[in-house]
């Protein structure tokens, strides 16, 4: 392999060491020639001498792309020492001049196959048989990645001066050109231009760093060519005029991207350069040239310095820009400095900024602050809304900054209590790759030429993105990939290029693998340097297992596991055994996934940063590899597994007598579903000691349960959607809510009451560095949806409290025994999502779980499938101190990004299962047109949004035709009430209503579920 990434900063072996050392005849250890091998901080692509007296570096070996060729003759040590100054600033705001020496060498191989003047031992990427070898400058690497990952793109030298400036400025494309180079089908050879004598080029006086390193760029081009001597074209691509021009003043090969890639004859490759907007080379305007599209139509983004002291001086305000997932057109910043969320109205106030976007927003004159009367989203620029799943919180759910009119036939708006703002500036983009397909357009007079296509993601809060491409046929009807390049002021949409082609649009794999790339969800196979992480198969407990003291033998304890049906990863068993005194023992065993993933391993890594199992209908992408999930971690029936335990002793009333931690060996005796769990406490024929002890925890469990509602603990009701799959079609054949049953409950009591012993545990021994959950309370505002539609039916809510919302919920009956159902499900979307955090970030009452009525808890129990369960294991571990923490718990801002990536992959892994159950909910009714029963939970201006109770959905009914905003029906917003005047016809929230489910085909390949009134 030409680059080892894993090991950037580690130094060469001992062999090359001792060639390197012997060739280069180094000086006996001195101050200034230490023969010590340490890293060097500067550069990814050596490893280093250093002395402890000066701030000294000194280079002396290189990366494994470039190993040492044979001893030559060694040149003058002058030539091969330089040092380089510059000046940082300390902690302590004092400016330091810090002196490096750096120490050059001539025997680093130019990686091409059929060169002599190399070490023919040496590892070469670089073909014989390349047309030519390609010099890459930092902008061709920053802005042409997608094209970059093209197989038809080889035969490329990276510099080290290159990948340390991508690395400085987007370390998202750094790691993408890294697996570049790390990939052995690929021929991407990494070059160690500043550790080279012939290559290292002097910083000169009054030259910028970014000319100091186009000059560097093109010395090793120029070293290149001589070194090859005209036995191959060697190429330097770069986009910047001026850099091109020197190039070739200098007797250089030089082209910009787009004369390249023409060279190659491949058509398709030119929809993936990216159009330059820097004013140095251009490719063909991709601008629609009508007079109507050149006015300006946004503002001009302020200039950073501008923007520094707007914050500084409390002008504008700083925050990330959230669209609204069911309406595009409005946007939240959530800002510190004043202390609430920003509305953002409208695409000229978000002013070319993207979901996700670091923003500054100003404020508008407070009597512009008004709300606007609500519809069904249906804009010429947007689709109407779609039919989704229900939401299980707030963050799923369709915001309520807007409201309808308050008063009968009255068009006044109101003043928002909320601040209204527009967008002023960007400070950090938030650009990716999004999924979707081109909007439908005739084909284009003659074939072959350039067409001007708009884009239109899968995902409602990007905007339309304009594209060029040469293959509009091959994809109008496909799911494609496309990134974005620029936004100017003059244009509607934001220009993109075309990355690649997902497959046909409505195909189950493809829109399968439209929601993992959409929801970053990683799907790569795991590398082997993971795989070589796990233990030699068929695993087996062994006598050191057994021996260990700290791990109790529980293989006699009658241990069991119940499960979702077909459930193969089987995190948790239980056990609960009478005591003599009539006491309980209960005892919860969780997988010990740490005795197999250890910490700063290749497979701890990619653990943590996949953060989740995500699992879809009728598909799982594990966290962690299959034979640790579904075999050596998995506590399946019959056999001897490793597990941590949390064992009680509890009063037949459920009380906690005993809490105690222990890492054990167990042996379940069953691994059942919550069906045949259920099935033998309901039947009372059984009296065999499995059974007995289902019985005996679910007595427990009940008790446990009744205790938390009565501190406040919330039952909330969410419409969870279960399949039947086709054996051989993969495709659903039956469709339902998932029946929730006592079994189900027994369950989830006990792996709570684990984990809150386990939170109470780790931050008693580790205040400051626990990872803990915590659910926020819901704001007034939040809940106001809820009051609103309660208050309507004559309902009163007390939410002062979780204990008062929950006596509230229980009260809340009707003659309509959906009714209270109805009101738990409109009560969950209320509530944000539970979050990780580092007890350290936070003060102890905003530990507080809301939702739990909980002061502290954790996730402990499903580390196969968590990597926040698997971080909590080493905490325990090390509060047992039978395990040292590991080194990562005392740096807090890194456990501060580990808690905010697992946020990000559970609201992901969320995400893209709600996607793929919508998914396949279409599936299901493309040959099942439907009457069904739904309930009516939001009313508009223009129609009104249903629940279907039996399908788990919820979609818009329209009263008026599309387009028509409003037409003759009146809101009235104080008893949620649509009126057509001069009729007796009207509906009401939560009302009941026939509807028809069918899937229509509103544009050719576009399927969608239509729900119209009966």
């Amino acid at each position: 392999m030409s680059v080892c990434f894993s090991s950037l900063y580690n130094s060469l072996p001992g062999r090359a060491r001792t060639q390197t050392q012997a060739g280069l005849k180094l000086a006996q250890p001195t101050q200034n020639a230490p023969t010590k091998q340490k890293l060097n901080a500067d550069t990814p692509f050596a490893g280093a001498a250093t002395t402890p007296r000066r701030r000294l570096v000194h280079v002396s070996s290189v990366p494994r792309s470039s190993p040492p060729a044979p001893p030559r003759a060694t040149p003058p040590l002058a030539t091969m020492l330089q040092s380089k100054s510059f000046v940082k600033k300390t902690k302590q705001g004092r400016i330091q001049k810090v002196v490096r020496e750096h120490y050059l060498r001539d025997d680093i191989y130019c990686g091409f196959v059929p060169c002599s003047a190399c070490d023919t031992a040496a590892e070469r990427k670089l073909d014989a048989a390349a047309a030519a070898i390609l010099v890459v400058d930092t902008n061709v690497v920053l802005h042409q990645i997608d094209l970059l990952e093209n197989p038809a793109i080889e035969d490329v030298v990276l510099l080290s001066v290159v990948l340390d400036e991508v690395k400085n400025k987007n370390l998202a494309v750094f790691n993408r050109i890294k697996a570049l180079c790390t990939n052995k089908a690929r021929r991407f050879y990494v070059f160690a231009n500043e550790q080279h004598r012939d290559t290292y080029v002097k910083d000169m006086v009054g030259e910028s760093s970014n000319d100091r390193n186009d000059r560097a760029i093109r010395v090793a081009a120029r070293w290149y060519q001589s070194h090859l001597g005209g036995s191959v074209k060697v190429l330097l691509i770069t986009n910047d005029r001026d850099n091109k021009r020197k190039a070739i003043e200098e007797g250089l090969n030089a082209e910009t991207v787009e004369s390249y890639v023409r060279s190659l004859a491949q058509p398709g490759l030119l929809d993936l350069v990216v159009v330059s907007t820097s004013g140095d080379v251009t490719m063909e305007d991709v601008e629609d040239h009508r007079p109507s599209k050149k006015k300006v139509i946004y503002s001009e983004h302020k200039p950073m310095s501008e923007i520094t002291s707007g914050l500084r001086c409390g002008i504008y305000h700083q925050g990330k820009l959230r669209v609204n997932r069911y309406n595009p057109f409005e946007a939240y910043v959530g800002s510190e400095s004043i202390g609430d969320e920003i509305v953002i109205r409208g695409r000229s106030n978000m002013n070319r900024a993207f979901d996700g976007d670091i923003v500054a927003v100003e404020l508008l004159p407070q009597d512009q602050w008004h709300e606007s009367k609500s519809f069904i989203a249906d804009d010429d620029e947007e689709e109407e809304e779609d039919v989704h799943l229900v939401p299980n919180s707030a963050d799923d759910a369709p915001r309520n900054t807007s409201s309808t009119q308050s008063t009968v036939g009255s068009s006044a708006p109101s003043v928002s209590s909320r601040p209204l703002g527009r967008v002023v500036g960007i400070i950090k983009r938030n650009w990716n790759s999004y999924c979707g397909s081109l909007q439908p357009m005739p084909m284009p007079a003659g074939s072959g030429g350039v067409a001007h296509a708009l884009f239109v993601s899968k995902d409602r809060r990007i905007p339309k993105i304009r594209i060029q491409t040469r293959q509009l046929e091959n994809l109008l009807n496909k799911r494609i990939v496309v990134a974005v390049d620029s936004w100017d002021v003059l244009s509607r949409y934001p220009s993109g290029h075309y990355v690649r082609t997902i497959g046909d649009i409505g195909d189950k794999e493809t829109e399968t693998e439209v929601v993992l790339i959409e929801n970053d969800i990683n799907t790569r196979p795991f590398s082997t340097q993971v795989l070589a992480c796990l233990p030699p198969l068929p695993w087996t407990l062994s006598p050191d297992d057994l021996a260990n003291p700290n791990r109790q033998d529980l293989r006699h304890v009658r241990v069991f596991s119940v499960d979702p049906p077909g459930c193969r990863d089987i995190d948790d068993a239980l056990h609960c055994t009478l005591l003599p005194n009539g006491n309980f023992e209960v005892g919860v065993h969780i997988a010990d996934v740490t005795n197999f993933v250890h910490p700063g391993t290749p497979l701890d890594e990619e653990a943590a940063q996949r953060g989740t199992s995500v699992y879809l209908v009728g598909q799982r992408i594990d966290m962690l590899p299959k034979p640790l999930t579904e075999d050596v971690c998995s506590l399946r029936a019959d056999v001897e597994r490793l597990a941590f335990s949390v064992i009680w002793e509890m009063t037949p009333d459920a009380d906690i007598i005993s809490t105690r931690y222990t890492k054990s060996v167990i042996k379940s005796c069953a691994a059942m579903s919550y069906v045949e769990a259920q099935a033998r406490m309901d039947d009372s024929r059984l009296v065999d000691p499995l059974t007995v002890d289902l019985r005996n925890l679910n007595s427990l469990a009940k008790i446990m349960r009744q205790r938390r509602c009565e501190r406040g603990a919330l039952t909330l009701a969410s419409a969870e959607v279960k399949f039947e799959i086709d054996s051989e079609t993969h495709d659903p054949l039956d469709i339902g809510i998932y029946q929730i049953r006592e079994a189900n409950q027994m369950i989830e009591e006990f792996m709570l009451a684990a984990n809150i012993s386990v939170a109470e545990k780790i931050l008693k021994h580790f205040p400051l560095c626990s990872l803990l959950r915590r659910h926020p309370s819901p704001t007034k505002e939040m809940l106001e949806p809820l009051l609103r539609t309660a208050s309507s039916v004559g309902l009163n809510l007390d939410v002062s409290s979780s204990k008062a919302l929950a006596e509230s919920l229980d009260n809340a009956k009707r003659d309509d025994p959906y009714f209270n159902k109805l009101i738990r499900i409109l009560a969950t979307r209320c509530m944000t999502q539970a979050v990780y955090f580092c007890s350290g970030d936070l003060t102890f009452s905003e530990y507080y779980h809301y939702g739990l009525a909980a002061s502290l808890y954790t996730h402990f129990t499903s580390p196969i499938r968590r990597y926040a369960d698997v971080v909590v294991h080493r905490l325990l571990a090390a509060a047992l101190e039978i395990a040292k923490l590991p080194p990562i718990f005392q740096d807090g801002p890194q456990l501060t990004g580990i808690a905010d990536n697992l946020n990000y992959r559970h609201r992901n892994a969320q995400m893209a299962s709600r996607a793929s159950v919508e998914l396949h909910t279409l599936i299901y009714f493309r040959t099942r047109p439907t009457d069904t029963e739904a309930r009516i939970v939001k009313i508009k201006a223009n129609g009104f949004i249903v629940f279907v109770p039996k399908f788990g959905i919820e979609g818009p009914i329209y009263l008026t035709p599309k387009g028509d905003k409003g037409g003759d029906w009146v809101v009235d917003e104080v008893h949620q009430r649509v009126t057509k005047p001069g009729t007796n016809i009207s509906y009401a929230v939560l009302q009941t209503v026939r509807i028809h489910m069918e899937v229509v085909e509103p544009q050719p390949h576009r399927p969608k579920l239509q729900l119209t009134l009966i």
